[in-house]
């Protein structure tokens, strides 16, 4: 599923960045869309709700960013990330999973980086903007992040 925000882009030649979100939660899609709903650049979001539909999704196209959850159905997080070339787009691990093992696996299946989903609304929206932010680049100089 791909949704778009129908703001005006800052200029006529900074292309939407393409986000491909995959969580099976409803609500985190929902979240993520508040959480970027005063983002400065132009988005185009994708959603994936488990790791089959991830990797399908990943097959067809190119994304600039990919923010995955651990625990999905079908195929977890890290199988998607087994089956899947993150040397190709910056894939980031957004979990709940306290446990630093996770992080670690993550990371050496070639996540560009592990977040931990916080619990405050806020907060969430920071570390949303701060991964896109980080992660994908400036493609016109007047294109600015939030």
């Amino acid at each position: 599923m791909a949704v778009s925000r129908t703001e005006p882009p800052l200029d006529a030649e900074t292309p939407p960045i393409e986000l491909l979100v995959v969580d099976d939660n409803p609500a985190e899609t929902l979240l993520m869309l508040y959480a970027l709903e005063e983002y400065k650049r132009p988005l185009k979001f994708h959603f994936a709700k488990d790791g089959a539909e991830a990797l399908q999704m990943l097959s067809e196209r190119t994304f600039d960013l990919v923010i995955l959850d651990l625990n999905l159905p079908k195929l977890s997080g890290h199988g998607v990330l087994k089956q899947c070339d993150p040397t190709r787009f910056p894939v980031v691990v957004f979990s709940v999973s306290p446990d630093e093992a996770d992080a670690r696996q993550v990371l050496e299946l070639g996540a560009r980086e592990f977040v931990r989903k916080p619990i405050e609304l806020q907060a969430y929206k920071k570390a949303v903007v701060q991964m896109i932010t980080k992660w994908v680049p400036n493609r016109s100089p007047n294109a600015a992040g939030a």
